[in-house]
Parts: structure tokens; sequence; C-alpha cells
């Protein structure tokens, strides 16, 4: 392992593959980072190179993850440079949608002064920041850890924390919150206090099945459940489906000789994208792939055939929705923008 996730090993996971299902399927992947770091590269010429696998991919929402930080200037508007440098490697790369959107990074606990933060960085993106994201995901238990930099307990509660939730909203962006099903009820709580906030909440809303929830795992699904379904009534909450590879989660994919299958992944996930589907339903739910961080854990192209196969019940306008329509309306991507074909290392673009 590499700090909280599994270790991509390209070699494992090229022990398993099939061929793409629906592979014109139009795709806007809801939710991927990218990251240059000691021992583990995944800009977008990597992320590229998994779209070329088959998946009729066309644009993809960019989330934070500390990436390009400025190295000086005030602490507060370092996070900026994320939006630079995630804008530069995408020019790099003649990567025009991927990402389209950017969801970026500001210290909730500046409270009020988060307003001149947000403004720097919807600045810097010309258009391409669309919401905020802290890191908030809290257990005090050592091994339910999902961030290389956790977040103290009780953020989400903070009364700073919240002063600078209500800065997103002032401005018109989209808040995503990532915290563990122990934490969804205070999500609802800071959720219902802003009515006109758009709130997405990523990841399931973290279901937990590592450390102390490897066991009565029943008891624990349904108290995600309840957690999820109590969210849902709040009417300004989206549903990200996803993110199944996090340590947290506790499926250890990646502790068998070859890599799942798209089947057996589907049945894995079956019942919490059951949970999901009916408690927000379809155009309130998007799918996300959550790469590379979930890549240790199984391939690009069988991820989104085992969302393929979950969708494949569904009526044509709901699968529109959970693969691309949620996401461009809660966003705000003009979806398609183009059509993406790649072929090796070719990339160009055609009119739609």
């Amino acid at each position: 392992m590499m700090g909280p996730h599994a270790t991509i090993r390209e070699e494992w996971l090229s022990r398993h593959e099939e061929p793409i299902l629906d592979p014109e399927q139009p795709i806007l992947d809801a939710h991927h980072h990218l990251w240059d770091r000691p021992g583990s590269r995944y800009r977008c010429e990597e992320f590229l190179a998994d779209l070329a696998k088959g998946h009729n991919v066309r644009a993809s929402i960019y989330v934070q993850c500390r990436t390009g930080y400025r190295a000086d200037g005030p602490d507060a508007l370092r996070p900026v440079g994320e939006v630079e440098t995630i804008r530069r490697w995408a020019c790099d790369a003649g990567a025009t949608s991927f990402p389209a959107k950017i969801i970026a990074q500001a210290d909730f606990m500046l409270g009020a002064a988060t307003e001149p933060v947000i403004d720097a960085l919807v600045e810097a993106g010309d258009g391409m920041v669309c919401g905020i994201r802290n890191t908030t995901a809290h257990h005090p238990d050592p091994r339910l850890i999902s961030n290389p930099k956790p977040a103290p307990a009780g953020l989400l509660k903070a009364d700073a924390f919240r002063d600078g939730v209500r800065a997103v909203a002032k401005a018109g962006l989209v808040l995503d919150v990532w915290a563990y099903q122990t934490q969804l009820d205070d999500v609802f709580d800071l959720v219902a206090a802003n009515p006109d906030l758009t709130v997405v909440v990523d990841h399931l809303g973290g279901p937990l099945g590592a450390g102390p929830y490897r066991d009565n795992r029943s008891e624990h699904f349904a108290a995600w459940q309840a957690g999820v379904e109590r969210l849902a009534q709040l009417p300004n909450t989206r549903m990200k489906i996803g993110g199944f590879g996090l340590m947290v989660m506790g499926k250890d994919y990646h502790l068998s000789d070859t890599p799942p299958s798209s089947e057996e992944l589907a049945q894995d996930w079956q019942a919490y994208v059951d949970v999901c589907l009916n408690a927000f339903g379809a155009k309130r739910t998007m799918f996300e792939s959550n790469f590379p961080v979930d890549k240790g854990m199984f391939a690009y192209p069988v991820l989104w055939n085992a969302f393929k196969r979950l969708a494949s019940p569904l009526s044509a306008d709901e699968r529109a929705a959970l693969f691309y329509g949620t996401a461009a309306e809660t966003y705000g991507v003009e979806f398609p923008q183009i059509k993406k074909i790649i072929q090796g290392e070719n990339i160009y673009e055609t009119g739609f």
C-alpha cells in the first residue's frame, strides 16, 4: 500500500480483460483526481490512457486532492495553484474536456473570509470551477483513514466551517462532501441549513466495511442505509455512486490473485446501488470512477462495465441521467460538448 489507498499495479490489472459493454453509451465521469506524487503519477496523459480502453467517456469532473498548490504567498490562497496546475496539465495534453469542470478547495474554517478565496479560485478557473470540497471524512479509529491528511473531529459542525459553506452558496457553486456513514447526521444538518445550496454526497455516503465494521455487516449496512434515506429527503442533495475501491469500504479486491470481473463487481455492489437509486432516483444520482484512487482495486474499463450491468434494467432516461445527465446538470457541463475519439496517443475532436 501507499498511504490509505491500494497500490496501482498495472501488471496485476492486465490479468483480467473483458469486452466493452454498450460502447456507444455516453459517459461523463463525475469524479476523478490527477496528481504527480513521489512513486505515483496520474496526470492527464495517464487518465487519457485509461479512457482509450473503449468506453465513450466524453467529459469529466476533476475533484480536489491537493495537487499543485502554490509554494508561496498567503496560505489561504495556495489552493488556487491546484486550479492553475490542472488547467495547465489539461492544456499540455490537449484534453479540452478532461476535465470539463473543476471542484476546487477552499478552507471553510476561514469562515466569512472564505469568500475572497472562492473569488480567486473562480477567477483562476476562467469558467471551469463549479464547486468546492474540503477534507471532512473522519473516524476516531486509525484504521479508517481515506486521506493522507485526515480531517479533525467535528469539522462539519464547526461554526466557522458553516460560514464557509454559506460562502459557497453565495457564489452559486456546488458543495461536494466526502463523509463516512457515521457523519451523515452532521451532513444532513449542514444541508438542511442551506436549502439554496446544491450538495453532492461523494462515494455513496461512505459505507464502512474495514476495521471495526468488518463484523456485523448487515447492522452497519442498515445504519448506512438509514442515513442515506434521510439525506435523500432533502431535495438539494445529489449522490455519487462509486468509490467502492476505497480501503475503508473493506472490499479488498486487491488481495486476490486476479482483478475482479465486472460481473463480480456488479453483484457485490448491487445492494448499495439499489439503496441509492431507491432513495434519490436516477435524476439525483451519478456514476463516478474515483480514479486513480480506486485503480488499485479494478481497471477503468471493468468499472464502467460493472456500472452498465447495474444500470441495464433501467429505462433509457434513467441510464442517461446516471451516466451523464445528472452530473452535467449539477455541475453546469454542456454535454455533449464534443466527441472525443481516442486512438492510441492520437486525440482529435469532431463536431457533435
